[in-house]
């Protein structure tokens, strides 16, 4: 096996264990295995091609669905789910802004 392979073996381990600490003690490791992700996944595609990079990319995105739900929403502006929506804006007055 690779070492691509064993790193990514021990990535998706390392995963789970995280998965299983209390939620405020998932932080620390979290952000490291989400920031070590993409370097892991380019080592695989660069040492076994694109498909073998891609299945890894989904696995990753299948484990990591909320925060990059969350860092895809805060880049597109969009509000947080759970968020309440703003209220819809008023329509607009008459032309020149007068009101009789």
């Amino acid at each position: 096996m690779s070492l691509s392979l064993i790193l990514g073996s021990l990535w998706v381990l390392a995963a789970t264990i995280t998965a299983f600490l209390p939620f405020r003690a998932q932080f620390p490791p979290g952000i490291f295995l989400l920031f070590a992700a993409p370097v892991l996944i380019g080592f695989i595609g660069y040492e076994h091609g694109a498909l073998w990079a891609a299945l890894a990319f989904l696995g990753f995105a299948s484990m990591f669905r909320n925060p990059l739900i969350y860092f895809a929403r805060r880049a597109l502006g969009r509000p947080r789910r759970g968020d309440p929506t703003p209220p819809p804006a008023s329509p607009p007055g008459p032309p020149g802004g007068e009101r009789r």
